[in-house]
């Protein structure tokens, strides 16, 4: 029992150390695009 329970806790572990390298180390940032479109305004 105590095997599988640090095996656990190693594997907890290094996810985490992956999740907090992805957050830093990826690119998360979006793409980004102009966007032009006209507008009909209803001024009297």
């Amino acid at each position: 029992m105590g095997r599988i329970l640090k095996a656990l806790v190693l594997l907890l572990l290094l996810g985490f150390v992956a999740l907090v390298g992805f957050a830093y180390l990826g690119d998360l940032r979006p793409d980004r695009q102009e966007v032009r479109q006209p507008v009909t305004l209803d001024a009297d």
